[in-house]
């Protein structure tokens, strides 16, 4: 008897996405297909097949390697399937990432910036910005 699984199940165990009801959603709005197959939800995965994903603007691609029904950690369930991504679809997910980083900071106590210092800070940012475009 050949194994198959729910692929919003599938997606949201493998960490695909944060919730099932993200990974349900996505499949109600035609975002998870195979082939030119678009899934629902309720929709059968087995072993061996391809998933393309859109997610946030970006096209996914995976290859199966194994079900799991129960949310894992994220090193085990890199091990349930293979990103068979196009190098230009990660290169254009890892151009939009950069510079993502965590927000800014300030000392404890200082409160929040004035209506002054916010203006400092994001001439100061546009300087900065300017500057590395000269370069």
């Amino acid at each position: 008897m050949e194994e198959k699984l729910r692929v919003d199940k599938w997606l949201w165990a493998v960490r695909v996405f944060k919730s099932r009801t993200v990974a349900t959603d996505s499949c109600k709005a035609s975002k998870v297909s195979i082939g030119d197959h678009v899934l629902k939800p309720s929709s059968l995965v087995h072993v061996g097949q391809t998933i393309c994903i859109k997610k946030n603007g970006f096209s996914f691609q995976f290859k199966i390697l194994k079900l799991i029904s129960r949310r894992v950690s994220a090193s085990q369930a890199i091990l349930c399937y293979v990103n068979i991504t196009p190098e230009e679809e990660m290169q254009k997910y890892n151009t939009w990432f950069i510079g993502k980083g965590s927000a800014e900071k300030r000392e404890r106590g200082t409160g929040r910036p004035t209506k002054k210092e916010r203006r400092e800070i994001e001439e100061f940012k546009d300087d900065l910005l300017d500057w590395e475009d000269w370069e």
